[in-house]
């Protein structure tokens, strides 16, 4: 991350009306969060990704895969927001429009404090039932470490309850994709975080936004494979650039001395 690239982001954020986060895995893994792939190490590694995030797979052995998401769900249970989440909430106090689509199912973004979140895969804090996608917001049970549990039965039609996470081989819920891209042709400035950029659609949205005249800002460790289509990138861990990037955005708009609400709206209607 240089000053000059930092500068320049503030200077898009600070004047943009409709901003979009984009965020992925890396961002969780600052928080401790294990992505898909590091988490099948120990009791998990001998079992194939097929094997565990398909309906296939979960009505093979709906006790292996219940537990591998109860594990995972301990996991995510003791995880915190970390800076990159809270910088993004004082994003909200600097810019008139602030939605944050992910591809994480943890949560943190809501935790922190985000008020608009779009979760594109998920939530492995909720569950539904198998067979009708009946929601449960009961209590489950803790899991016990080595043990393989039965998945509970859905009180309204007896299915097996699994996580409310999107699979492979399924849809993406319909509603947040439209919002999602709705938003991506709309806005100002999307800012890509944490991603690699090699997973769809997902990775379609900053495309999506670049064609409809968006700015785009990525923050990441490493360059990704949407790098080339970044106006700036600024390199380094969200925990360490974000923080640093809403600072000189308040430092800008301090001086510009003007409120959000005299930004002019480049996009039409609300998302």
């Amino acid at each position: 991350m240089t000053p000059e690239g930092l500068q320049r982001a503030a200077r898009m954020l600070a004047g943009a009306h409709r901003v979009v986060v984009s965020s992925g895995a890396g961002m969780s893994k600052e928080s401790g969060i294990p992505t898909f792939r590091d988490a099948m190490e120990g009791l998990w590694s001998s079992f194939d990704p097929q094997e565990l995030a398909t309906v296939a797979g979960f009505r093979a052995a709906p006790r292996r895969v219940w537990s591998w998401y109860a594990w995972r769900r301990e996991r995510v249970g003791d995880a915190r927001p970390n800076p990159g989440h809270l910088a993004l909430v004082d994003l909200q106090a600097h810019v008139p429009r602030l939605t944050v689509v992910t591809q994480n199912v943890d949560g943190l973004h809501t935790e922190a404090g985000s008020a608009d979140v779009v979760e594109l895969h998920g939530n492995i804090r909720r569950v539904k039932c198998l067979d009708r996608g009946h929601p449960y917001d009961g209590p489950l049970p803790p899991y016990a470490r080595g043990d393989e549990q039965d998945p509970p039965p859905c009180p309204l039609c007896g299915s097996p309850l699994r996580p409310d996470v999107v699979w492979f081989g399924e849809m993406l819920p319909r509603d947040a994709v439209e919002r999602a891209w709705s938003l991506a042709e709309r806005c100002d400035v999307l800012l890509i975080i944490g991603t690699s950029g090699t997973v769809w659609p997902a990775a379609e949205l900053p495309l999506v936004a670049r064609r409809h005249g968006a700015r785009i800002i990525e923050v990441n460790p490493e360059p990704s494979e949407l790098t080339h289509a970044a106006d700036v990138f600024l390199q380094g861990p969200s925990g360490e650039v974000l923080p640093a990037l809403v600072d000189a955005v308040a430092q800008a708009r301090s001086r510009a001395d003007r409120p959000p609400r005299d930004v002019p709206e480049r996009a039409r209607g609300d998302a």
